[in-house]
């Protein structure tokens, strides 16, 4: 697994799993910032190699009136200081063919949506910048198929595609993680879990995204003792007030703890 081609990457010799953390949304800089101070100071003490995630806007909402941003090229350059700041790369997912090249302007990684993932014109658009492309498994798409969305990547001369799990719908308004999938899936590229959207509670009454956050330390020990490469999580200092998927986001006051114990098991999974 080729990290070392992501600027500003640190601790890559580390042997440990990859994290990409940070708010759902960019929120404003002040926000920003101040998520990304505690999460690069905890992963430098880990040494776990560590990529900034925040969304410049949300297009898949539940309502009309929920938050999709606070303007993109607003939260891009947002996004671009956090990098310069912390001296640590960043991801961002788009939506259109126009957001990739945008996007790869300002960050590191482009990631693709997994309701979109199957959107060929974004896939090809996303790898023909040259960043890395993460790409979430669809709700509705077996691991195998996972297999095709990679080949488009490489098909399109990038060989950096990553695959994100982030759980199966199970009814209408459950997401559950089949750990079956890890191993299938890393034969075609780096596996992440998707720790905190895997705990989902989608499509509720209320046109409020529900979540199960007391779960995401079970979520991710289950991850690393299944091998995957790298973790996602979504990560806020008041959940409770984030403008988007507060239901499901790790409060950052426990992001350290959580951390700690992961490296530990992966320190046991690496060496079995």
């Amino acid at each position: 697994m080729q990290l070392d081609v992501i600027p500003q990457l640190k601790h890559t010799k580390s042997d440990n799993f990859f994290l990409l953390a940070g708010p759902c949304a960019i929120e404003g800089e002040d926000m920003a910032l101040r998520i990304a101070e505690q999460a690069v100071e905890i992963t430098d003490k880990l040494e776990i190699p560590y990529i900034f995630k925040g969304s410049f806007k949300k297009a898949n909402r539940s309502r009309i009136d929920s938050f999709t941003g606070i303007g993109d090229e607003k939260a891009l350059k947002i996004l671009r200081k956090v990098s310069e700041t912390f001296k640590v790369p960043t991801v961002t997912d788009i939506h259109t063919e126009q957001d990739a090249a945008m996007a790869a302007e300002y960050v590191d990684v482009l990631q693709i949506p997994a309701f979109l993932v199957r959107q060929t014109d974004l896939v090809v658009a996303a790898a023909k910048t040259g960043k890395t492309v993460n790409l979430k498994k669809g709700q509705f798409m077996s691991p195998e198929s996972m297999k095709h969305a990679v080949k488009k990547v490489t098909d399109s001369g990038n060989d950096q595609a990553w695959i994100t799990d982030r759980g199966t719908m199970f009814g209408y308004q459950d997401m559950v993680v089949d750990f079956r999938g890890i191993p299938t899936m890393k034969q075609y590229a780096p596996v992440v879990l998707d720790v905190t959207h895997s705990l989902q509670q989608p499509n509720q009454s209320s046109g409020v995204t529900g979540g199960r956050p007391a779960l995401i330390g079970t979520m991710a020990r289950a991850g690393i003792a299944a091998g995957v490469d790298g973790l996602f999580m979504e990560t806020h200092f008041d959940p409770a007030n984030a403008k988007s998927d507060g239901a499901n986001m790790l409060d950052l006051s426990l992001l350290e703890k959580l951390l700690g114990d992961l490296v530990a098991l992966r320190k046991v999974v690496v060496g079995l």
